[in-house]
């Protein structure tokens, strides 16, 4: 295949696979490829939540107010390794920048929008690509210690509330009719019914891999090491060989940066690392899912089980698991649902890309219009998968944006 007529697109992701769909449903000739193959790496072990009311950036004042607290609890929801330190100190200060409050009313802003046509985009993605089976509807259920706690949340519901996201605030008797079983502690909680979730993360991911293919998509392992801009073309240079494509979306996840570097950019991108467990399904009568916003940690109901994760540990790419992590969440889960079984399970980790203003660089790279990237979402992922398949597409075939892409350029550092 010459590449006039050939999108590569790097990574097979949730993220991606989405844009390699969008791009072979508007009549382009794709090939994935990714270093693992489909699922291999945050899609395959989120929560499975598609959070269009998180709308608000992980940078904030009240964050900035807790990080200290919670960098010296090693197991809390905020952890960096000693080690890894000073390497991360120069994304920890724009971080610190973006905690600002008109920098993050900004953020919150196109967050919103972002999130807003990735809600309007997809239902009909999962109707064209056969998932829709997979789609729940069974909102969120935030839950606070105390008066104190939720008083505290309460501007971020406001900013919510501006936005037009639903939501209605809950006394303990309220909150046990949605979730029986949460313990006394927590006397106030949200509920947010638009909160929606996939059945499995994993199965969904392969699910779009498997349509992609059958429709005549190519799903190739291999480790890209760098993309050079030509004469019309872009080279993809992989171990053991090398590609010519017409254009390049680069959406590697926690990876990306190191492509991109390769292309003369240096986009601060860090790594949160997740931890979970997921345990058999009968382990708890799980009706929503339950976030315990005060420990970083969520609680969510999967085909193939219970997963309790969440927390973040920038710690970058190379360091093994800490999985203390995972069972000092599951230690809290069980504590604060006393009827949670929590024998059995399994532990993963996974690299959540994350830019310090918490939102995805989306748009053309620097060196050549014909590579876009798409990556960055942190934990949203999965959320904004189907808006960003549209972005890409746009910028792709020429056509208007959606919205407007300044906050998410890629150069915005």
């Amino acid at each position: 295949m010459s590449a006039s007529e050939h999108v590569i697109v790097v990574g097979a992701g949730v993220v991606g696979l989405s844009v390699a769909i969008a791009l072979q449903r508007a009549g382009r000739a794709v090939t994935v490829l990714d270093r693992e193959g489909p699922a291999a790496g945050a899609s395959a072990g989120n929560a499975g939540a598609f959070a269009f009311s998180d709308i608000l950036p992980l940078a904030s004042p009240g964050l900035l107010r807790r990080a200290p607290r919670w960098l010296l609890d090693p197991l809390g929801p905020l952890s960096v390794p000693p080690a890894y330190a000073l390497r991360i100190a120069p994304w920890m200060w724009r971080f610190a920048k973006a905690c600002a409050p008109e920098r993050v009313a900004a953020s919150a802003r196109a967050q919103a929008a972002l999130m807003d046509l990735s809600r309007a985009e997809l239902e009909p993605f999962l109707a064209a690509t056969g998932t829709l089976p997979m789609l729940r509807r069974d909102g969120n259920l935030q839950v606070y210690e105390g008066a104190g706690e939720f008083e505290a949340s309460l501007p971020g519901w406001h900013a919510r509330e501006e936005h037009g996201i639903e939501f209605r605030d809950l006394g303990a008797a309220e909150m046990a009719a949605i979730q029986p079983g949460i313990d006394a502690r927590f006397t106030h909680g949200t509920f947010t019914p638009g909160w929606h979730s996939i059945a499995d993360p994993k199965a969904y991911v392969l699910a779009l891999a498997e349509r992609f293919a059958r429709d005549g998509g190519v799903i190739e392992r291999a480790a890209v090491r760098a993309l050079r801009p030509e004469q019309g073309a872009v080279g993809v240079e992989m171990d053991g060989g090398a590609r010519r494509a017409s254009q390049v979306v680069l959406a590697a996840g926690a990876f990306s940066h190191r492509i991109a570097a390769t292309l003369g950019e240096r986009i601060p991108l860090e790594t949160e690392r997740g931890y979970n467990t997921t345990l058999p399904e009968d382990a708890l009568d799980l009706r929503t899912q339950v976030t315990f916003g005060g420990h970083g940690f969520v609680v969510s109901r999967l085909s193939t089980g219970i997963r309790v994760g969440g927390a973040v540990e920038l710690g970058g790419l190379d360091r093994p698991p800490d999985f203390r992590r995972s069972d000092a969440m599951l230690a809290k889960a069980k504590a604060f649902l006393p009827a949670l079984r929590t024998e059995g399970g399994d532990r993963w980790m996974g690299f959540r890309p994350s830019l310090p203003d918490s939102l995805p660089a989306i748009g053309f790279s620097r060196a050549s219009r014909r590579v876009v990237h798409a990556f960055g979402h942190g934990h949203l992922g999965l959320t904004q998968s189907a808006g960003t398949a549209r972005l890409v597409a746009d910028l792709l075939l020429g056509r208007p944006t959606a919205l407007d892409l300044a906050p998410f350029s890629p150069q915005r550092f």
